[in-house]
């Protein structure tokens, strides 16, 4: 298994092409070989492809915009392709769809042609989670219900640690319960801080990684990315140090 960073921890910088090209430098430094594109600024997606590998970075997935990824599913596939990239993931199913499980399965029905189209040109649909996919509509929780509702060659899951256990979930079950299907996942770590759960850099929280990891064997899990919402003022960089320094002795 390899560890990348999810650029989405620095967001705040990669708004400009100069910004996105320091911190690509700085996340090689640090010692990562591979990234996740999320929430970056308007840069051409060959610039960040060629911003990468200047660096040795390698781009492991994307998250892209779910409305426009239905919509323009076309045109999103062009620009990923240009950037040389395979798992096209989204970071959650629009609100709409979330209410009771006829939206969700309208959520299902809505994307099945875009992950469709994603396999015939060489890609692959991804989903990543947050905790509302482990709430239950009719005795099947959301998460269950994409599960069934995809082929397992047309959608894989980029299950996140932090939204599983916030959700009332195991990390490793779940890790095991999707083996085959989750070829990337975000490793987040919590914490208790006066009272209430927050993000911390993993090895500082309470998960359980050495049961998480090996779990992960078990799944097929072929890159951890490291992730962190907040950083609640500490530099965003010495927290995917602190991140990398773990795992770095734990895998």
């Amino acid at each position: 298994m390899k560890t990348g960073a999810q650029l989405y921890t620095v967001r705040s910088y990669t708004q400009t092409e100069e910004g996105f090209a320091e911190v690509i430098k700085k996340v090689a430094d640090i010692g990562y070989p591979g990234v996740q594109v999320s929430a970056v600024g308007p840069i051409p997606p060959r610039n960040v492809a060629d911003i990468c590998a200047g660096y040795g970075v390698g781009i492991v997935s994307v998250h892209t915009n779910p409305v426009r990824l239905l919509n323009e599913t076309d045109d999103v596939i062009a620009e990923y392709r240009e950037m040389g990239v395979s798992q096209i993931g989204i970071g959650m199913m629009p609100e709409r769809y979330r209410k009771d499980a006829e939206t969700v399965n309208g959520f299902i029905r809505d994307y099945i042609p875009v992950a469709h189209k994603l396999k015939n040109a060489g890609m692959t649909f991804a989903y990543h989670n947050h905790a509302f996919e482990f709430e239950k509509f009719g005795g099947r929780r959301i998460i269950e219900r994409l599960a069934e509702g995809f082929a397992a060659d047309e959608m894989e899951f980029i299950l996140d640690t932090y939204w599983v256990q916030a959700g009332g979930g195991d990390p490793a079950q779940w890790l095991r319960d999707l083996a085959g299907r989750v070829p990337v996942v975000h490793f987040k770590d919590m914490e208790l801080h006066e009272g209430a759960q927050r993000f911390c850099p993993v090895g500082e929280g309470n998960l359980n990684w050495p049961y998480i990891i090996e779990a992960c064997r078990v799944a097929g899990v072929e890159w951890i990315l490291v992730e962190q919402d907040d950083c609640y003022g500490r530099d965003a960089f010495d927290c995917l140090r602190s991140s990398y320094e773990f795992l770095k002795k734990a895998i």
